[in-house]
């Protein structure tokens, strides 16, 4: 199996990040600096006001703060290639500097993106915000599925959050951004009533995983995961799954206990690919999901939309959804 870390590594010490501040900056001769001032003058008139910089460690919350800063923000991600998994990122001196830079940033927390926070203490900045999703929902270092944004609860939060803190940041548009925040939660209705008519029409509908990367999602629709979750942790963490927990799995699919499989599509291995199979051999359908947000084509909504719509054709017709 692949070895993966339950918490992701952050590998830039202090040196490296104030070495990178250091290369970023630039200088110009004084006889430069006299022959170019007038002109400077004359521009910075006429120059559109800069961009606020704003980073989402995980592209689905630079998504968020996409759309609650719009017009007035420069967005952008870490980690976004849903080829690749978010557990095993190692950061680097770029990334680095790309947080220093950065005006305001929204992690996940719950050890998913420790790295972030390891970079942004070894260069303070008080005129830099932090939403800790994780801190601003309330929740322990002791909680045990990290991936926050499959709840439906959560990203309302996060937009109000992002709006206030750009509201600080630029209070002359504060209006505008609580505006936009209001938009985007109105927005999530047609995610959140496919979960509920989902609940409504199958509840309790049996499934099995092999992480919980949807599980928050999952529980909203009322489905009854049947895959332990010692063996989901195992898997996500980068464990080899006990003999009995994969026993047991394989049940799942042998004896037709579930009519969902649902994995990380992000990271498969060779006992994922066995299940996989067993499932289809056994007629039931496969959903794959994503732990960052698949691109292009999609924004938070639809990508959580999808999920769930990829849910019902399994229930519903049988059918499979690997891919989006």
């Amino acid at each position: 199996m692949r070895t993966r870390s339950g918490l992701l590594a952050a590998a830039v010490p202090l040196a490296a990040v104030l070495m990178a501040s250091a290369c970023s900056s630039s200088s110009s001769s004084p006889g430069t600096a006299a022959s170019s001032s007038a002109a400077a003058s004359s521009s910075a008139a006429a120059a559109p006001a800069a961009k606020i910089t704003v980073i989402g460690a995980e592209n689905e919350y630079a998504n968020v703060l996409s759309q609650v800063g719009g017009q007035y923000v420069q967005a952008s991600s870490i980690l976004s290639n849903p080829n690749t998994d978010p557990h095993t990122f190692e950061a680097s001196p770029a990334v680095a500097r790309e947080l220093s830079a950065a005006k305001l940033i929204v992690q996940n927390g719950v050890g998913y993106d420790d790295w972030a926070t390891t970079m942004e203490n070894a260069d303070p900045n008080a005129g830099r915000e932090v939403i800790n999703v994780q801190q601003l929902l309330g929740l322990p270092d002791s909680t045990p599925n990290p991936h926050l944004w499959y709840n439906p609860t959560t990203m309302p939060k996060v937009a109000s959050a992002i709006a206030t803190d750009l509201g600080k940041i630029d209070p002359a548009h504060a209006s505008y951004y609580t505006a936009n925040a209001a938009t985007f939660t109105a927005s999530l209705a047609p995610w959140t009533q496919a979960i509920a008519a989902f609940k409504a029409k199958y509840p309790g509908t049996p499934v099995a995983s092999t992480e919980p990367v949807a599980d928050y999602m999952l529980q909203a629709a009322g489905t009854d995961n049947l895959t332990p979750f010692t063996f989901q942790a195992d898997i996500m963490n980068g464990v080899d799954p006990s003999p009995q927990n994969v026993s047991l799995q394989n049940s799942l699919f042998t004896e037709h206990k579930v009519k969902v499989f649902v994995y990380n599509q992000q990271v498969t291995d060779a006992l994922t690919e066995s299940f996989i199979k067993l499932a289809q051999q056994n007629g039931i359908p496969v959903i794959g999901v994503y732990e960052t947000m698949p691109t292009p084509g999609y924004t938070y909504q639809t990508w959580m939309e999808a999920e769930v719509n990829a849910l019902n054709k399994a229930v519903a017709s049988k059918v499979s959804t690997e891919k989006l």
